[in-house]
């Protein structure tokens, strides 16, 4: 289980009261992954939901560099919504603190507490634009 003070400094979570994000801790577990591991393999199932509390991530999709996630992101969502494999690696820049949910227990979470669910949406959102934006 994750404290849920540190939840409480995550954007994601920045709508609950304490006694929810009490319930939202119970499904987090508290991971650290060293420099350079790779927490999510392209083309493999996506196993958890990472949420990034500290360090950086980098998205690696078919050898290139696509993003570097900071603290506040998150990550393998897509692949458990839409049942299907990752469709990048996320690797680890330096040591990389992470609140991790098992794959089975997003759905349920996002039904409970429609304010992370609005959230992701906003930031697929801007992940959407930002990927679309035309660079001349």
């Amino acid at each position: 289980m994750i404290d849920r003070q540190t939840l409480s400094r995550v954007t994601l979570f920045a709508d609950l009261d304490e006694p929810h994000l009490e319930q939202v801790a119970h499904v987090f577990d508290d991971e650290r992954f060293p420099n350079g591991s790779r927490v999510v393999h392209q083309g493999m199932p996506g196993g958890g939901f990472y949420v990034m509390l500290e360090g950086a991530a980098s998205v690696v999709a078919s050898g290139a560099e696509r993003a570097v996630l900071r603290p506040g992101d998150f990550f393998g969502e897509a692949s458990i919504l839409l049942g299907d494999m990752a469709i990048a690696d996320v690797v680890a820049i330096g040591e990389l603190h992470c609140a991790v949910a098992n794959a089975g227990d997003l759905r349920p979470l996002l039904g409970r507490f429609p304010s992370i669910a609005i959230r992701m949406l906003e930031a697929s959102a801007r992940r959407l634009r930002a990927a679309n934006e035309w660079q001349p």
